[in-house]
């Protein structure tokens, strides 16, 4: 075969190659410049799924694997600002919105932050438990956090007989000696068949860590294992999620000195560190600045955030190492919010910008 043959052979099967689609971004037509975001696992979306405003996003529970536990969820991302808010479903591969009104997102943002929390903070919603911070303080020398994480059981109540109230249990936990829970949302888990919770804490200025609160006995919760303390706090929980598909969670979170994300392995009595890489955005305060993308069947969940700058959203593989799959400009830097709507390639990844607008990523190339 002639090299002239050759040559024209190859640009043949070359043009009938499909090339990758390039990930489109596109922003949401709202009106109003938003301000606050929550993903599906929040109080507000399922407290819109239960509301009845949209019939077909129903709150789901936490997943039924024996050695994951998640929060429980809904199929939302609700968005909001000064002027009202939206409810954000994905619909045939689209992005659809239901306005609310001020006064609705009012009401349905209330319940975040129960009686008796730190105010601003977020409680965690895991079957019959929840888990919030109490106890407004400081760390010698640190920022404004919590002395404790509350943890409130429903009981079992025997059938038959006259209505009883729901007999609950609460329990207080203290992050450690000279330790404090950073004033950030906890994660539920679920690890050797035990329901569990993840927080970050603090220690003094400028140290920072993890902290694993166990159940520890009937109506009974400890802190039993700990990441070891970090300087360049706060150490922020990006998300918690079986991204290697192993059956078991990890904690993803990033280091605010050097944007350095870190992938941590529980387990009940010790975490392990199972990767590092700099270059990424811890967000502030309590923002969920960051999201699990959740792959196809058996494929491995990655991690949407920002680098750290804001001013792009990496996908970022966690099996076997830390590996990014893919870099995507923003058309501003992404500022209160990060969530993911879907599945694998397929997802819809919403990003709240610093100019008040809400911008949709689509890993696939197709237009929202």
């Amino acid at each position: 075969m002639s090299d002239r043959l050759s040559r024209w052979l190859l640009l043949v099967v070359l043009a009938a190659t499909p090339a990758a689609a390039e990930p489109a971004v596109t922003i949401l037509d709202l009106p109003f410049q938003a301000t606050a975001m929550r993903g599906p696992r929040s109080d507000v979306a399922v407290a819109v799924a239960t509301s009845g405003l949209i019939p077909l996003a129903r709150p789901t529970a936490a997943p039924a694997a024996p050695d994951v536990g998640e929060e429980e969820s809904a199929p939302l991302v609700v968005v909001w600002g000064k002027e009202g808010g939206a409810a954000l479903s994905l619909v045939d591969g689209a992005i659809r919105t239901t306005l609310l009104g001020a006064e609705a997102i009012d009401g349905l943002t209330a319940a975040e932050t129960p009686r008796g929390a730190v105010p601003g903070s977020r409680r965690t919603l895991s079957g019959a438990a929840s888990a919030y911070l109490t106890g407004a303080t400081r760390a010698i020398g640190a920022a404004p956090s919590a002395a404790g994480l509350t943890i409130r059981e429903r009981q079992p109540v025997a059938m038959g007989g006259d209505p009883k109230p729901v007999p609950v249990s609460t329990v207080t936990v203290a992050a450690g000696p000279d330790a404090t829970f950073a004033l950030a949302r906890p994660r539920a888990v679920r690890l050797a068949g035990r329901q569990a919770f993840v927080a970050a804490t603090l220690h003094g200025g400028d140290a920072s860590g993890l902290a694993l609160v166990t159940r520890a006995g009937i109506g009974d919760w400890a802190v039993t294992a700990r990441t070891p303390s970090q300087d360049g706090a706060p150490l922020r929980i990006a998300a918690v999620a079986d991204f290697a598909r192993t059956g078991s969670p990890q904690v993803a979170a990033v280091l605010a000195k050097g944007g350095r994300l870190q992938l941590w392995t529980p387990a009940v009595d010790a975490f392990t560190l199972a990767g590092e890489a700099p270059g990424y955005a811890s967000g502030p305060g309590d923002v969920d600045l960051a999201a699990a993308v959740e792959g196809e069947g058996s494929a491995q969940a990655d991690l949407a955030l920002p680098v750290a700058d804001n001013s792009a959203i990496a996908l970022v593989s966690l099996k076997g190492g830390i590996r990014e799959r893919a870099r995507i400009a923003l058309p501003a830097p992404a500022a209160y919010g990060v969530a993911a709507l879907g599945r694998g390639t397929k997802v819809r990844i919403l990003v709240g910008l610093s100019d008040g607008r809400v911008a949709v990523v689509a890993p696939d190339g197709t237009k929202p």
